[in-house]
């Protein structure tokens, strides 16, 4: 008998959807007019002000122990970081390729985790980190048919992956002590202000007359749906379900995006590509049986 699906998992499916989405959506902003820095800071403004005003309604405070602020200012400076890799690499290179280079971020967490003493060294890890990297270097030498091509957004996509598995492991301390919303208020303001401060030449330089209706819908969706709305799915349907479950979901979150810009961007794949893309999924598989720890879900 087909179990039927329940509120939570259409919660989490709904948060995989609109994270996959958001690769292709950038890739669409970032090349039809809209600056990949003034993007990202007037994105993440609306967004951080969102979150800010739920988090008060919701908690009203912002209180952190003096301790802990390094471990947020450190993760607000991988957001930052990510931010940056994550919009340049989508400007220079497809969005198909960003996405399966983010299919490695499992594997980045569970290194990172490892070399702070969170997880224990095994065996079958390596394997599994060995197939994906492999995988990694097969889709960067695919695009375009050459590293070459693209390198600078090679590079950039897989600094999108280790950037986002630093942050995750950045926050894993501080899950413990304090709510979700309210660490990703504070990071998210945190790591704002810096990507203020680099993106002011190409926010002076911007034009904002001349987008379609396409870039400011895509704009919109950018805010309330991968960084806001899935914040509050995301964190509500673990809390009612556990980890476990939600991390099967969110294994599919990389395909998704590849199908997404398929179809929607009409880019295509070559053979190595693909080749690369099914070695990611498998290392991210056997890591996945490996450890039983939560996907790392990407924005």
């Amino acid at each position: 008998m087909i179990r039927r699906a329940s509120i939570v998992d259409l919660m989490l499916l709904g948060t995989i959807v609109l994270w996959a989405l958001n690769v292709t959506v950038t890739r669409y902003i970032v090349t039809h007019g809209f600056r990949p820095l003034a993007y990202a800071t007037v994105r993440y403004f609306a967004a951080t002000s969102l979150f800010w005003v739920f988090t008060w309604r919701r908690e009203r405070s912002f209180r952190i122990r003096v301790s802990d602020t390094k471990l947020v200012a450190l993760a607000g400076l991988l957001i930052f970081a990510n931010q940056l890799c994550f919009v340049i690499s989508l400007h220079e290179t497809n969005a198909s390729t960003v996405a399966l280079m983010l299919g490695a971020t499992p594997i980045f967490a569970a290194l990172f985790a490892l070399s702070v003493g969170l997880e224990r060294v095994v065996a079958p890890f390596w394997f599994a980190a060995a197939i994906a990297f492999v995988g990694v270097g097969f889709v960067a030498a695919g695009t375009g048919g050459g590293f070459s091509h693209s390198l600078g957004g090679d590079v950039l996509a897989i600094g999108t992956a280790v950037t986002w598995a630093g942050y995750s492991v950045a926050i894993a301390p501080l899950m413990q002590r304090y709510s979700p919303f309210r660490i990703s208020a504070l990071v998210l303001a945190v790591g704002w202000v810096p990507l203020a401060l680099v993106s002011i030449p190409q926010l002076v330089a911007q034009e904002w007359s001349g987008f379609g209706w396409q870039v400011w819908l895509g704009l919109a969706y950018a805010i309330i749906g991968p960084l806001f709305l899935t914040n509050i799915l995301w964190f509500t349907a673990i809390d009612r379900v556990g980890p476990s479950r939600a991390s099967l979901f969110a294994t599919f979150q990389t395909f998704l995006s590849v199908f997404f810009a398929l179809i929607l961007l009409g880019e295509r794949l070559n053979r190595w590509e693909i080749v690369g893309g099914i070695a990611i999924a498998v290392g991210i598989v056997l890591e996945r049986v490996r450890s039983h720890e939560p996907a790392v879900a990407v924005e």
